[in-house]
Order: C-alpha cells, then structure tokens, then sequence
C-alpha cells in the first residue's frame, strides 16, 4: 500500500488527523479573553475566512473510503466527538466565571467574545451533537443531550430524528429551505416550526403506547432539566452577566446551526406521488459539496447528500457524489452561510442551480408553485 492510499485509508490515524481540527480553536478563545482587542475576532475569523481561503488553496476531495469499514477501525475519529463535549464544557464555563471579572474587557469586548464561542458551539458543538445522535450507542446519544443543552436547543435531537430524516423535502419539515425564501424569513419560521414539531412528534410517539405526553419518558423532561443546569450553572459561576454571556453564546449557536440547515435543502423537494405520498429520499434531495478543508471542520457534514440516503453511516465514511449524482455548492459551507445572510446575493447564486435541478430530475413537473409554497398535502 502506497503513502497516499495510507492517508486515504480510514484505518489509520493519519487519515483521522485533519478532523481533530476543531480543537485548535480552543486556545484562541482563551487569547482573545487574556488580550482582548481585536483578538476577540479570532474565532469567527478563523472558522469562515481562514477555512474558505484553505479550501480555495487546497480545493476538494472526492475520494470515496470503503463504507463497510468496520466500526473497530474508526476509533481516531469517534473519540474526536467524545472529546470535544468535555473540552467545550469547561472551555465555555471557566470563561463564564473569568470574562465579566476580566476588568481590562469592555462590555462589547466581552460579548464579541462570547458571540464567537457561539461560533464553536455552533460550528462544532451542534455538529458534532448531531453526529453523536445518529448513533445506537447510549453514551454517545448521552453526549449528543449534553452538548445540545450548553445551547439551549435540546430539543433539536428529537426534531431531527423523528421528523426532519423522515419528512425531509415535504411540506412538513420545517428545516428545508423554500425556494426564494430568504433566510431571514426562513428564521423565525424554523425557530418556531422545529420546536412545535420535534414536541408533537414526541407526544404522537407516547400516544401510540397509550402515554399521555407527561410521561416521564418524554425526553423533553431530560431536555429542561439539562438546559436548567446550564442556566444555573452560568449564573453561579458569572452572575447576571455570566448569565447574559452564556446566552449570547446560545444564541449564536442556534444562529449557526440555522444557517446550515437553510443551505443544505434550500429549495429541494421530493416528488408528490398523490394522495400524501411522495417519494423516497435519494442524494439529488440534498446539497453535496466535497470542499476538502471545511470537511475537516465539519467533520464531513457537507457531504450530506450522503448523510441523508444513509442517516446511520459515521462521518469518516459517507461518500460523496458527482454532478451527475446530486446538486452540488459552488463554495463550501463557510461562504455558502456568508452569502445566505445577503438574500439578493444568495439568490443569484443558487435560485439558477434549483431551476437547473428541478429541469435535470423533474423535467415533468411543469408546475412548481404548490412546492415553492410547501402547500402540496401533509405527507401520510
């Protein structure tokens, strides 16, 4: 076996090197609290510019590993994910208790600092909840709980197994992106439709067992008391202000993950077969992009094409896919995020590549507005 088939060969460590990434941003939040000034922008300089620009110099990957290697020979890039909830858990809380002691921080130091927290607990934290949740493991789903509480969105688990897999280019998921709706009314509709459906899904689940929603294996019981912890912990250790920081970081995370969700299904649906049925999820029904470094970052969640024609599959060997196979981004996620906070821009950009697919794989569709609408039947 060649050098280059090693590093290619999910087996070995130096293929899983390039995913412990994330860690690297941990001491930049601690450098922007000792120094404060401009280095408080470190994180989301680093996360968006420096990642876009390595993607740039050293473009994509479209190697395919083996998907049958066994689960014994993925170690490097599972611990990985189990490392990071304990590193994010006491990165986020000592913070918590030294920043708004930190007398040589301004008030707007102190919350551009924590905003770029929200950036790793977007970026990495939700992403890496969201690989642990897929899996059968109970500590792995454990960790999934513990890092969705640090930013107070819980109930996103529930959200994403129980309706956004199962119901995802159909008028009931709210997490895919209309076409021509911008993110900034796509938002608040998410916020709103993801908690109401991920609380209805749960409730139907107890139902069919004869539970009222009560019960107490309704997992939206562990899911406040998780986020309750956290609250009481940020004020303990911070006070008010602790508080107040702990929720910008919060918010930012929600934010991130937001964004990520509207440009992974933007304007993609599944065919209406009639009388509420539609068609199976196939590739062509999620964005793909093999962007190399941001794949490192996001530990191959853009390959999400993959993700969702196979949900259980780990991170280190989901596939990607060719033009011919499923829609591609012309840029990875950090610059596809960007542009999607610039609706004309983001519009330019992709409403032409959602035209060209529904030509390329719905030629016979001739009639879009119910899909543009989400107002074809309820899914059975």
């Amino acid at each position: 076996m060649s050098s280059e088939m090693l590093t290619q060969d999910p087996k070995y460590l130096p293929a899983a090197a390039p995913f412990w990434v994330s860690l690297t941003l941990v001491p930049l939040a601690y450098i922007g609290a000792a120094f404060g000034g401009w280095t408080v922008f470190l994180l989301p300089l680093y996360t968006w510019y420096l990642f876009s620009g390595l993607d740039l110099a050293i473009g994509r990957n479209s190697n395919n590993p083996d998907p049958e290697t066994p689960e014994a020979s993925l170690a490097a890039y599972r611990i990985i994910t189990m490392v990071w909830a304990p590193v994010q858990f006491i990165m986020l809380f000592s913070l918590i208790w030294y920043v708004p002691q930190a007398e040589h921080l301004s008030s707007f130091e102190r919350v551009a600092l924590f905003f770029g927290i929200g950036v790793i607990t977007g970026t990495v934290g939700i992403n890496y909840s969201h690989e642990l949740m897929h899996q059968k493991n109970k500590a792995e789903r454990w960790m999934a709980d513990f890092l969705l509480a640090m930013v107070l969105y819980s109930h996103f688990r529930s959200e994403h197994l129980l309706v956004h897999h199962r119901y995802v280019g159909t008028p009931k998921d709210a997490v895919t992106a209309r076409y021509n709706e911008g993110f900034h009314r796509f938002y608040p509709r998410v916020l709103r439709q993801s908690l109401q459906s991920a609380f209805e899904a749960e409730r139907k689940m107890l139902a069919r067992k004869d539970l009222p929603w009560h019960h107490r294996s309704n997992p939206f019981f562990k899911y406040w008391a998780l986020q309750a912890a956290m609250l009481a912990l940020a004020f303990i250790l911070g006070g008010w202000p602790g508080l107040a920081l702990f929720l910008v970081q919060a918010g930012t995370a929600i934010w991130q993950l937001e964004l990520v969700n509207y440009i992974e299904h933007y304007g993609l649906t599944r065919k209406h077969l009639g009388d509420g049925k539609y068609e199976h999820v196939k590739p062509q029904h999620s964005w793909n992009s093999d962007q190399r470094a941001s794949n490192w970052l996001l530990i191959n969640l853009q390959r999400h094409s993959d993700h969702h024609f196979k949900p259980n599959r780990r991170y280190p060997v989901l596939q990607t896919y060719s033009a011919e196979e499923a829609p591609q981004l012309p840029y990875g996620y950090p610059v596809m995020t960007m542009a999607a906070m610039v609706p004309p821009l983001w519009r330019r950009i992709m409403n032409p590549r959602v035209r060209q697919w529904r030509a390329t794989y719905y030629p016979e569709i001739t009639q879009w507005a119910a899909y543009n609408k989400a107002t074809n039947p309820m899914p059975r």
